[in-house]
């Protein structure tokens, strides 16, 4: 395998391999087995099945229980979502931008997964961070409306408009629903502009993929960091 990417670090079972590319690499050469399940993502709700589905279905989540399907998004500043049962046997990737998150995706991928949120494991991936996330008004609202303990997400800035973190609000949203080993974030896709694509600073920008998968990826010649 060659490219260097970023290994997802949780605790997750061994049999289930989950990471992020860079802006350097491409998901055909990380030699990931299984087929990818790409998406026609439309800031929506709807989670599909990988094994069940044909090409590009307008959707923001797939899941998977069969070694031979890839859940995979494609972000650039959005809130990767990576998730994967205890046992094992089951894996999700949900898009979550703050449109996705304020809809209820990462509520309807874990309805879709046959595993209970108690029984699962999440991993935040490269997203843009709060201090490079500005926002209207309009965007906390939609948040504190369902629930005023997203306020603790969003910080004034002296034009009058809103910092928001969006690893902060998909935290909150799992932990809601039972789902509490959570892991990752902590990247910045706007300010890590050698590692990541940001639409923010350049809307012509290519997409990160993060992957993951219940068949290892080839041991020899990785570079994952």
């Amino acid at each position: 395998m060659s490219g260097s990417w970023i290994r997802a670090d949780w605790a997750a079972p061994s049999n289930v391999v989950a990471g992020t590319t860079l802006r350097s690499t491409d998901y055909d050469s990380l030699g990931v087995q299984g087929k990818p399940c790409w998406l026609n993502q439309v800031h929506g709700v709807v989670a599909v099945d990988a094994a069940q589905t044909g090409a590009g279905p307008d959707a923001d989540a797939s899941v998977s229980a069969d070694a031979g399907h890839v859940c995979v998004v494609r972000t650039a500043d959005c809130l990767p979502v990576l998730m994967c049962s205890k046992d094992g046997r089951e894996v999700a990737a949900a898009h979550a931008g703050w449109r996705g998150l304020v809809a209820g995706i990462l509520e309807a991928t874990v309805a879709r997964m046959n595993h209970d949120a108690g029984d699962l494991l999440a991993w935040l991936g490269p997203a843009i961070s709060q201090p490079a996330f500005e926002v209207g008004g309009e965007v906390r609202a939609a948040f504190v409306d369902q629930d005023a303990d997203a306020s603790a997400c969003f910080v004034a800035n002296e034009r009058g408009r809103w910092q928001a973190d969006l690893y902060g609000l998909a935290r909150q949203r799992l932990e809601t629903m039972g789902v509490r080993d959570i892991s990752g974030g902590g990247y910045c896709t706007f300010r890590e502009n050698d590692r990541f694509f940001s639409y923010r600073r350049n809307p012509d920008c290519g997409r990160i993929v993060s992957f993951v998968a219940l068949e290892a990826l080839e041991k020899a010649g990785h570079d994952a960091i």
